[in-house]
């Protein structure tokens, strides 16, 4: 641990504004004395007191409850006392500032300091606090943060599946089945003489098979997971007057991007968050794509492209009431023909047939372009919106939530993949003719600390520092 982890903390535990109750949080070893100063008696542990909270003077500065958790039974497994007042922004700093105050005053019995070093906590620290006392795990301390910033129903119900351990009992059931076999890959080395025929009487090889075939599962809900946590940016491009507009709107459900029939209506990009089976959609709208003298016009169509290339999927939007339009059609290959040097090829892209309400009976057939995905729709009367809801979910590899979804991370997602590469290799070295154990035994060490990077186990003070540095203060 670093010195600073030793020192005790402070904080307001509830977020910035006005509310109905507030909490100011500490936590430290040996908090009995400042438990007496600031509440003026000893409190019963895990119960809470109603009392006024007095200033250095003995002036009443709220009245609340008071609860005092000892040491190892606390959120942090440290001493904690929590206060709880009014709301009021005024009123919580002034309770911080008197606990900082209270601390650095000396007790009657000792004369020493009643808590020396006492500081306001940094963001997350209290949830360190945790992690490093080891009331959990890294995976559940991110959890926390995931469950504060969930958007829909699902993300919250899968990052509280994560906090109560259900990622981390997948991890670690992973790791003890990688421990038994690396157990029978060390032993095999320190008896060469048995070598090969050891590991084949201890089916070594189905072992590795059947470590494969669950981390595959654990991988498909991770990534499932992953989604429900980043969402997916999506970006509506096109050329002017195709819709994208009416398209955001009906998405959305609101009227949030101007609709007119003048073409570079839309300057600029307008973004909107919604969510389709509980996986939040990051819709972005962008202006019209074209040839352009118009000096804000052109700022608008690069920051349309700066969006289209930075896209999980892109909406390519074209308009049917046109689609035999000469000119239209030379128009649209030139965007295509731009769009697929600025998408990467693993950004799926879906042709979106707007105005189906009001174009001829031909264009209505219009074929697919390619083997890409395509909706015919209506922007303006719905038609067709669900099926571009359901299209957008299954190119970006979503699947109907069952209730075995955790939340994940792009960090774990990419520590899951570590670990099937490196399982790889040691399939490969222990399918070879004559193959090289000291190798096979690394390639499982390997994947041993992937794993532990998620729950922590193997995880830098630099990796932690960035985890952490993201909650709030007072968590």
């Amino acid at each position: 641990m670093l010195a600073r982890h030793h020192d005790p903390i402070a904080a307001i535990a509830t977020a910035p504004g006005r509310g109905g109750v507030g909490i100011v949080r500490v936590s430290g070893k040996g908090l009995q004395g400042l438990v007496q100063t600031l509440c003026g008696r000893p409190l019963t542990p895990r119960q809470a007191t109603y009392l006024p909270f007095c200033d250095a003077a003995g002036q009443p500065i709220d009245q609340g409850l008071a609860l005092y958790f000892p040491a190892p039974h606390s959120y942090t497994g440290e001493d904690v006392l929590e206060l709880q007042a009014h709301g009021g922004p005024v009123v919580l700093q002034l309770l911080l500032a008197r606990c900082l105050e209270a601390a650095n005053q000396p007790d009657p019995a000792s004369g020493q300091r009643v808590l020396p070093g006492l500081r306001v906590a940094q963001p997350g620290e209290f949830t360190e606090r945790a992690f490093l006392n080891d009331k959990i795990d890294l995976a559940q301390a991110e959890a926390i943060a995931d469950l504060i910033d969930a958007s829909t129903e699902a993300a919250a119900r899968s990052a509280s599946r994560s906090l109560s351990g259900a990622f981390s009992h997948e991890i670690h059931a992973l790791r003890d089945a990688l421990i038994h076999l690396r157990m029978l890959v060390e032993a095999t080395l320190d008896f060469p003489e048995e070598e090969i025929d050891f590991l084949r009487k201890a089916d070594a090889r189905g072992q590795l098979s059947k470590l494969e075939q669950t981390l595959a599962q654990v991988r498909q809900r991770a990534q499932q997971g992953a989604l429900l946590r980043e969402g997916i940016k999506v970006v509506i491009a096109g050329q002017p007057n195709a819709g994208k507009s009416s398209l955001l709107n009906a998405l959305a459900g609101a009227e949030l991007a101007i609709v007119t029939p003048i073409a570079g209506t839309t300057r600029d990009k307008v973004q909107q968050t919604i969510q389709i089976e509980g996986v939040p959609l990051h819709v972005i709208d962008t202006a019209g794509l074209r040839e352009s003298h118009d000096e804000v016009e052109r700022i608008g169509i690069a920051r349309a492209w700066d969006e289209i290339a930075g896209a999980d999927a892109v909406l390519f939007l074209h308009d049917l009431s046109r689609c035999d339009a000469p000119e239209y059609i030379a128009a649209d290959a030139d965007v295509a023909g731009a769009m697929a040097e600025k998408v990467s090829k693993n950004v799926p892209v879906i042709d979106v047939w707007n105005k189906s309400d009001c174009a001829a009976p031909a264009a209505r057939l219009v074929a697919t372009v390619g083997a890409r995905a395509s909706v015919r729709l209506s922007a303006r009367t719905g038609d067709g919106l669900a099926d571009l809801r359901r299209t957008l979910l299954d190119v970006v590899g979503w699947q109907a939530a069952p209730e075995g979804v955790f939340i994940a991370r792009a960090r774990h997602v990419q520590a899951l993949h570590a670990v099937a590469e490196h399982l790889a290799q040691a399939a490969a070295q222990l399918d070879a003719t004559g193959p090289a154990l000291d190798l096979l035994a690394e390639e499982l060490r390997l994947a041993q600390n992937a794993l532990g990077d998620i729950t922590g186990e193997f995880s830098s003070d630099d990796l932690l520092g960035v985890i952490f540095s993201s909650f709030c203060i007072g968590k």
